[in-house]
């Protein structure tokens, strides 16, 4: 009877062995995935290798009554593997959501950043010139304008061509005077890209002449007639920083004011009316006053 007993026992103990050896199996292996995922969950993080120390608590030891029987070694790790996945889960959760939410921003800042970079490229403003600097203050020359191709070079009709090719070329010995009043002829007869090629060759060709402070004022002017303020706005700036005691200085600074004001830049546009004012103040035609007055105005400066 004895015998059968401790038989009885030894069987029983071998039938429980392989379900704990299954359990440590089981609890090993998804041990092994957490610790996958948590590298993995670190390289996203912290991809530079700073370590990652997750805020996992140990579970609180249940308090055991009195006469209930204890867990095992077994059942409190798989209670604690539970555990840690749970809060992995989380931060798993968590990663995900922030690393959209900058994918998102990093999408908005791309789109300003190309639509900025294009409204740069399409609209040439010169610097604004500052209130208190004085004519001979220097100040970075802005990006020239690309040279016009004369219309009658681009395909234009017969019929322009021959208008243009009726405005009489002055011939008076004065190559520099000549030059300037050919441009000047075509800007009044409104043949505007024709005059702008021309007026343009004018300032190259006789730059320390002159004749070159009224050519790139006439050229902004031609700019400006023509639709362009941008071009026109650098030309009239090139003109007076290059040139502040030319004929035509003053003008430019007043011809710039109404470019930017066509721009929409009417704080810019009151910045070179107060730069006309204390530079050319004294000596400005009834014309040029009438013009920066009537731009103040216009612009709402000093309000």
């Amino acid at each position: 009877m004895r015998n059968a007993f401790f038989a009885a026992t030894a069987l029983a103990l071998l039938a429980l062995a392989p379900s704990a050896g299954a359990q440590n199996v089981s609890v090993d292996v998804r041990v092994d995935r957490l610790e996958k995922e948590m590298r993995a969950v670190q390289r996203k993080v912290f991809p530079a290798g700073a370590p990652l120390e997750a805020e996992i608590t140990r579970p609180a030891t249940p308090q055991v009554m009195p006469g209930s029987p204890s867990s095992t070694p077994v059942a409190d790790l798989t209670a604690r593997v539970n555990a840690l996945e749970s809060q992995l889960a989380s931060i798993t959760g968590q990663v995900e959501e922030n690393s959209f939410k900058l994918k998102q921003l990093e999408d908005a800042f791309n789109r300003y950043k190309a639509e900025q970079e294009s409204r740069a490229a399409q609209v040439v403003v010169p610097p604004a010139v500052r209130p208190g600097t004085t004519a001979a203050d220097p100040a970075p020359a802005p990006a020239r304008p690309a040279a016009p191709r004369p219309a009658a070079s681009a395909g234009a009709s017969d019929e322009r061509k021959t208008a243009v090719a009726a405005i009489e070329r002055p011939s008076t010995g004065n190559d520099a005077d000549d030059a300037y009043t050919y441009g000047f002829r075509l800007w009044d007869a409104k043949f505007y890209p024709e005059a702008q090629a021309q007026l343009k060759v004018t300032v190259d060709k006789y730059a320390a002449s002159s004749v070159a402070s009224k050519a790139a004022n006439l050229l902004g002017r031609a700019y400006l007639d023509d639709g362009k303020p941008a071009l026109a706005s650098v030309a009239f700036y090139e003109n007076y920083q290059k040139r502040p005691k030319g004929d035509r200085a003053p003008d430019s600074l007043a011809y710039l004011g109404e470019a930017l004001l066509q721009l929409k830049k009417p704080a810019d546009a009151c910045k070179v009316y107060a730069e006309l004012e204390q530079v050319y103040g004294a000596t400005l035609s009834t014309g040029l006053r009438g013009m920066m007055d009537r731009g103040r105005t216009r612009a709402k400066c000093g309000a």
